[in-house]
């Protein structure tokens, strides 16, 4: 198989921009001191015995700052949605209300508001082990091209692409850091 510097080059931003994708959508479910639709639009429910995703199952609103509002669309699902948010381990409390589930959620308390923001930077870091990953395969690839037959490289345009995946990475690793602070940020409001 033969590749071209672009098409690693391609292949290594793709990859990384996965990365920045999952942690986003990791750090949406991380909780804040207000209430987020996101805290548990994931949470699974076994809904007649398959696990669903409870924004599947129901409209998820906050009608105010430290309230979640669950509304099933199969009021006979209210149960097993109740027991799926307290299976999460998210740390709240659902209450059943006639057709629908409140959930308040409670002002964190400053060390677990440090605990929260160590858990995103845990998170951040793990998606920059992925990114230097990417970093580590699109090298072994720019090295193999040296060597394959046929179109031939030369070193210095190994070079440059070596350097292109190494500022890519370094691009992609600012992401990551912003994002991390913005949610930390988010998490230490009171």
């Amino acid at each position: 198989m033969s590749t071209t510097p672009d098409a690693i080059l391609s292949e290594a931003e793709a990859s990384m921009s996965k990365a920045i994708e999952y942690l986003t959508h990791e750090l949406r479910g991380l909780r804040t001191g207000r209430a987020s639709t996101a805290l548990v639009e994931f949470v699974k429910v076994d809904y007649y015995g398959s696990p669903t995703d409870l924004k599947s199952l129901a409209a998820i609103s906050t009608p105010e700052p430290t309230q979640i509002l669950i509304k099933p669309f199969d009021h006979g699902s209210i149960n097993a949605i109740k027991q799926g948010i307290e299976a999460a381990g998210l740390g709240l409390n659902p209450q059943t209300e006639d057709k629908a589930i409140r959930i308040s959620i409670p002002p964190l308390d400053q060390d677990r508001r440090k605990q929260m923001v160590q858990k995103a930077k845990k998170m951040g870091e793990e998606q920059k082990v992925v990114l230097r990953n990417s970093r580590r395969d699109a090298n072994k690839h720019a090295d193999a091209l040296a060597k394959q037959d046929g179109q031939h490289y030369s070193e210095d345009q190994i070079a440059t692409l070596k350097d292109d995946v190494q500022n890519l990475l370094k691009k992609y690793e600012e992401k990551i850091d912003a994002a991390v602070k913005q949610k930390s940020e988010e998490i230490m409001e009171i």
